[in-house]
């Protein structure tokens, strides 16, 4: 697929879709979300994607929303719509993060700032160079980053949270594994190998038991411990109802690798 502001390729089992505006630190504009609503929507549906890895060109990973686009009185951003455009806000960017049913991994390969750290917490996985910064600037010119108190405290704890978001502070990778904020730092020169690996080894893994966890993961986590545990009692049933989980114990007790079937 050819689009404007981002590539997306696929590579094995991965899709790749990279921010592709260095040139003005790969802003999420209009037109930007659109195209990643797209692309995520295009991997939703492709039965070989396993496994998406969302990152960015350049030196930099995203420094956020595209002040140009905001203004007084300024509508939520939404895409303009286009050639690979579809309609839709950050708010359904999250979403779609989250509903995708494929494990989605951050490649941090650079500076994370205000949407683009929203885009990394949304992530299930992140895994960042270790000369990466990330932080909420917004409160610097009198914004706030809305979306993203919707879903740094499902990353971190509160307080240390809510401090960044205040004081539009920058931290770096290390402080950011250390709150949680990303998966792990490594070194920039081993950031791709290490999101291979990772990728790989999810993968490996069966896609229909790993929607059926994503689903219930990301359904659950607000939910009160009684309602939750019902709901993911009916989910375990609708594990053991899958050709891969009779596949995966068969295989467990005949001592060889799974053959998954997505079913």
């Amino acid at each position: 697929m050819s689009y404007a502001e981002i590539t997306y390729e696929i590579i094995g089992p991965t899709a790749r879709i990279t921010l592709n505006r260095p040139e003005r630190r790969n802003p999420l504009g209009p037109a930007t979300v659109g195209e990643l609503l797209h692309a995520l929507d295009a991997a939703k549906h492709d039965a070989s994607v396993r496994v998406l890895v969302l990152t960015g060109a350049g030196k930099v990973f995203s420094a956020g929303g595209d002040l140009s686009s905001m203004g007084s009185g300024a509508k939520p951003l939404a895409s303009t719509g286009g050639t690979w455009s579809k309609p839709g806000t950050f708010v359904d960017l999250n979403l779609a993060l989250t509903q995708l049913g494929k494990p989605t991994i951050a490649e941090v390969n650079g500076h994370a700032l205000a949407g683009g750290l929203g885009l990394v917490v949304a992530c299930d996985a992140a895994i960042a160079a270790d000369d990466a910064l990330f932080g909420t600037p917004e409160i610097n010119v009198g914004l706030w980053p809305m979306m993203i108190t919707a879903t740094i405290f499902r990353n971190v704890a509160r307080k240390r949270g809510l401090e960044l978001l205040m004081t539009g502070d920058k931290i770096t990778a290390a402080e950011a594994e250390k709150m949680g904020l990303i998966t792990r730092a490594v070194p920039k020169a081993e950031l791709r190998a290490n999101v291979d690996t990772l990728a790989t080894k999810l993968g490996s893994k069966s896609p229909a038991i790993l929607r059926l966890g994503l689903e219930a993961f990301y359904r659950t986590q607000d939910m009160e411990l009684e309602p939750a545990l019902r709901h993911l009692e009916g989910q375990l049933v609708a594990v053991l109802s899958t050709e891969d989980s009779r596949e995966g114990l068969s295989a467990f007790l005949e001592k060889r690798l799974p053959n998954w079937k997505g079913k």
